[in-house]
Formats: C-alpha cells, structure tokens, sequence
C-alpha cells in the first residue's frame, strides 16, 4: 500500500482497483451511482468515495441508517427567481430526494454554510475593487478550507423604477436628491451592501436616503413596493423588473455563486444539482427572464490574483 495513496483516481485506475474493463467503470457510474465527476473531458474519482461506494455494495455490509443529508439538499443564502426555479426543476426531476432554499441573504448563506447547516451557499459579494466577488468574505467568516466556488449565473443588477419613470430617475445620483423614497433588502444581503457601496461611491450618506432603513426579504418584495407606489425605487435585479413590467436603470453585471464545501462536492445530490446546470431545461428556464449570462454556469471559479 501507498504511504500517501493520491486523492483522485483515473479510469484507468479504478478499473484496475475494481479489476474491470475501462468501459465497465463507465457503466458503473451511469447505472450504480460510482462517485465520478468530468472535468475537462475527463472522469476522474475520489479516492474516499470510491472507497466508500465499495463498502457499501458489499453484500451483508451493515449500513447506516439512512439520513436526512442523503435524501435533502439545502441551500442557502441569495435570493434569486432562476435559482428558484432551478430548484423547482431539481424537484421534479428526482422523485427519491428533495431541495430547498433559505432565503438568508448572502451573508447568511455563508454563516449557515460555516455551522455546516446547508450543503451550497449562494452569495454575490462584491469586492471593494469591484472586480471580484465572495473569496474575501470567504476568508473572513469561514473557519477552516475554503469551500470550492461554481457560478450560477451572471444577472444585471440595477434600479428599479415605475413604468414611465414620474420620479425622473436616471442614476444613483438621483436617488439622493430628498424627493426619494428606496425600498431596500436585509442586513446581510449583496444587493443592500452594492446599494450602499454605490452611494458612498457618488458622495453620499446611505442613512440620509428615505427608505434605507427598510428591510426586504427577497427581489420580488422590493419590486412590489415600487409596483404599489409605496416607493419610488429600488435596488434589484432586471429579470424582476421585467417580470413586473417596471423598467430598469442597469448598474452592475455580477457574478453569483454556489459554494459548496470540498468535502461535500462529489455528494449525490450536489453532483445532482450542478448536472442540471448543463441541462437545456435550465437553458430554456433561464431564457424566460432577462437580465442574466449563463456563460460561466457550472464552472469552477478560482480568485483573479
């Protein structure tokens, strides 16, 4: 035996571990669930995983009782209607096991993803550079590995304002002239801390502006209260502007994220989820609102420097 064993497999490895043909370990992960994942073209196989999935096809094995974690995704964290639905798509398309979603807002998600209460996080916060998002907070509240980092998605993030725009806004600027009431999202949320980056940003005291105060749980709530009149704008998302039929000032294109512990990445149910993300019902889920890029969708992040 190896002192130090590697920690992925090839197939060509774990056909000789398995004593099979190469095309046998591609047959076991299709029909036996064998831990696999493809990067880059390629399979390759956690070491402990395969190690495990053997244990546990030995006949007689006296297995676990089954958990809440082998049969429950959850994740937590940033708010988003694709995300939403693609949760919807996961449920429909596996009947033995169920997803679903805290709305705790980013920094929630990576508080619960730290207490190891969900299995993905989803968080879009922004670095102060403006060019990254999630990896310095990450350093900041997780104790321990970093989680491994996959886009969801890109979406458009701007203000949103009523049809027609009576209040003639046309920047952030506008926000601050003292004629303004905002609806604004929780504490913790990527989207109240872009609003308040952004006004510092222009020169001017977030406290000051009538309505920052006010907290909401979700995209929708906000795009409500603009809808209804009791505010003039909010900061949100495009594809619920759209949904709304409200219009739309854009001020950032941002990324959001899964982060999903390394530990955990080649679970079932999480390699369930980021399959999805490849499948053209995600695509066409997607293509039903504006405002968002899947181009990076799937794919493994890592920090610019």
């Amino acid at each position: 035996m190896h002192e130090n064993p590697k920690t992925f497999l090839s197939t060509r490895e774990v056909a000789e571990l398995l004593d099979v043909n190469e095309k046998v370990v591609y047959s076991l992960i299709s029909e036996k669930g064998l831990p696999a994942c493809k990067v880059t073209g390629k399979w390759i196989f956690p070491r402990h995983l395969v190690e495990k999935w053997i244990e546990n096809h030995v006949l007689n094995y006296p297995s676990e009782s089954p958990t809440t974690s082998s049969t429950l995704l959850v994740i937590a964290g940033s708010n988003d209607p694709l995300l939403e639905r693609t949760i919807a798509l996961f449920n429909n398309t596996y009947d033995d096991t169920l997803a679903v979603f805290g709305s705790t807002g980013s920094l929630g998600g990576l508080k619960a993803l730290s207490r190891k209460q969900c299995q993905i996080a989803t968080s879009h916060l922004m670095h102060s550079d403006e060019e990254e998002y999630n990896f310095a907070y990450l350093e900041e509240v997780l104790d321990g590995p970093l989680p491994a980092v996959v886009n969801f998605c890109f979406r458009e993030q701007g203000i949103i304002i009523a049809r027609g725009n009576p209040k003639n806004i046309n920047s952030i600027e506008s926000l601050a002239n003292g004629e303004i009431r905002i609806a604004n999202r929780q504490k913790g949320t990527g989207t109240r801390l872009l609003l308040e980056h952004e006004l510092k940003k222009a020169g001017f005291d977030p406290a000051r502006i009538d309505g920052f105060e006010s907290e909401f749980p979700t995209h929708l709530a906000v795009g409500l209260e603009v809808l209804s009149g009791r505010a003039d704008a909010a900061m949100g998302i495009k594809a619920i502007a759209t949904l709304l039929n409200l219009e739309f000032i854009p001020i950032k294109k941002e990324r959001y994220d899964l982060l999903i512990p390394k530990d955990r990445f080649f679970d079932r149910l999480i390699q369930r989820f980021l399959g999805l993300l490849q499948d053209k019902n995600f695509k066409e889920l997607a293509s039903t609102f504006e405002g968002y890029d899947l181009t990076m969708s799937g794919k493994m992040v890592f920090p610019s420097k």
